[in-house]
């Protein structure tokens, strides 16, 4: 039996394409903030469109000798993929031609006053937390329609179009304004992390109630362990995302939509205030403040090092983490516990979303090549090496079988498995409301660190997307599921 705004776990195949994995470590799975929706306003700017070319090796008429610019995000998934892999393979297509790569962590310092100037990137990872506003980019004209791409023949298969050789997710989630904009390529799970050898050499359970969580606490307390830290500075929407996700947990898919539309009052819903309630609670009592003053890598160092046993974070962390994960250290994930014996999400409930955007610059100066890019990287050559690099799954159906999969994403694979229907769908608001999104890590900040109660987090909130629902400036989105 589903909620309403619940999806079937039929649903969740179609959308997330896991029917793709044969037996074997993962089965059940495929492969870090995703945009989409559909509606707003009607005068936004056309998206710029690029004609088919008839050559299923050449379908958008790249000029060989025209140089391509990719900008990548250097994040949890490292910039490697893109340089020595998908830009390589873009090279073996185009011989001899130039490729201007950069990578960065400051998108928007580094790429907004290019934007404005019309001097943006070809191919843009945006990512991280200083993403750009893709709305309001979509609204100016500078994203290019990738319905060209979606139509176009598949790298591998010319008689298969692109759109069928990924999960359906992509599709969903591409939409801005109801035109085809936004590629997200990979698919992450977000929830809590933890030390499975830890857990084992000290006979703990996983906990599955709040009453279970809070007394593991308890005892970590007595030997100088945290339960859980606050992801500091860099990393707030890590916590405002695992409030969002305790919130359905505990109300349902529902909570998440309503957010997402801008329903009135969805932000002084009961289960987000019992959210952010229990999680200030646990800061408060089995946290550490000085948390605050680092930076989410500092702070995944200690973790590490066993000095907290929860962290709020998506499946990426393991290859983020990579070269600093010791021998006793094999990372897992824990859904998060019943808050209320009436959660109308069940224990074992996680998140599984498509996310890592990918934008081409309408406006840039080789789109054509920047559409070309995003095909190779839904090749399965790409998809696969990128998931060989990073440790992360794509949404390219299949491209992920027979590679070898850390103990991380094989733990991940078994949860999502175990939670059948019971998938917590994503915040898509992230995306459509940047400036609400902003707000709402500086407020996670606030409440987290007890400056202001968890009802006075609900009410900033609400009063921030009551001024955007009524800002007719802002193109609106709206969702189903």
């Amino acid at each position: 039996m589903t909620h309403p705004g619940e999806i079937t776990r039929r649903q969740l195949l179609r959308r997330i394409g896991m029917t793709a994995f044969v037996a074997g470590p993962g089965a059940g799975l495929l492969s870090a903030c995703a945009t989409a929706g559909t509606g707003g306003d009607p005068t936004a700017a056309p998206a710029t469109s690029i004609a088919a070319s008839a050559d299923p090796k050449n379908p958008f008429g790249v000029d060989a000798k025209k140089p391509l610019e990719v900008v990548i995000f250097s994040g949890g998934y490292g910039d490697a993929y893109a340089k020595d892999l998908h830009e390589e393979l873009y090279k073996k297509a185009f011989p001899g031609v130039t490729i201007k790569h950069t990578a960065t962590q400051q998108i928007g310092t580094q790429l907004r006053p290019r934007f404005i100037g019309d001097d943006a990137p070809d191919v843009l990872n945006n990512s991280g937390p200083e993403a750009m506003d893709l709305v309001a980019l979509a609204a100016e004209g500078h994203l290019a329609d990738l319905t060209p791409l979606f139509d176009a023949p598949s790298v591998d298969e010319p008689a298969k179009k692109v759109r069928d050789t990924v999960t359906p997710a992509v599709l969903d989630n591409a939409k801005i304004d109801g035109k085809d904009l936004v590629l997200n390529y990979s698919v992450s799970h977000r929830a809590l992390w933890y030390n499975a050898k830890l857990f084992e050499s000290r006979g703990w359970a996983v906990p599955k109630t709040w009453a279970e969580f809070t007394a593991l606490g308890e005892a970590a307390k007595k030997d100088g362990i945290l339960l859980f830290a606050y992801p500091g500075q860099k990393g707030p929407y890590y916590q405002l995302w695992n409030v969002l996700y305790t919130a359905a947990k505990i109300g349902g898919n529902q909570i998440i939509l309503d957010i997402d539309n801008l329903v009135d009052n969805a932000w002084n819903a009961e289960p987000v205030k019992q959210a952010v309630t229990v999680w200030a609670d646990v800061q408060a009592k089995y946290g550490d403040k000085a948390y605050f003053g680092l930076d989410h890598t500092q702070t995944q160092i200690k973790h590490l090092q066993n000095e907290l046993l929860f962290y709020p974070v998506g499946s990426w962390i393991e290859n983020e983490m990579t070269k600093d994960i010791p021998l006793d250290f094999q990372y897992a994930i824990a859904p998060i516990p019943d808050v209320t014996a009436a959660d109308k999400m069940p224990y074992g409930a996680i998140q599984v979303g498509v996310g890592e955007n990918f934008v081409v610059a309408a406006k840039g100066k080789n789109p054509q090549g920047g559409l070309e890019y995003l095909r190779i990287m839904l090749s399965k050559e790409g998809a696969r090496g990128f998931t060989e690099k990073t440790k992360n799954l794509t949404v390219v159906n299949g491209a992920a079988e027979g590679v070898d999969l850390p103990a991380g994403l094989i733990s991940a694979a078994k949860a999502q498995d175990a939670a059948g229907e019971n998938i917590i769908t994503d915040a898509r608001f992230e995306g459509w409301y940047k400036e609400l999104f902003d707000y709402g890590t500086e407020q996670i900040n606030v409440v987290m660190a007890g400056r202001i109660t968890p009802e006075k987090f609900c009410a900033n909130m609400q009063k921030k997307a009551d001024a955007i629902k009524k800002d007719d400036s802002v193109a609106k989105q709206t969702r189903s599921q």
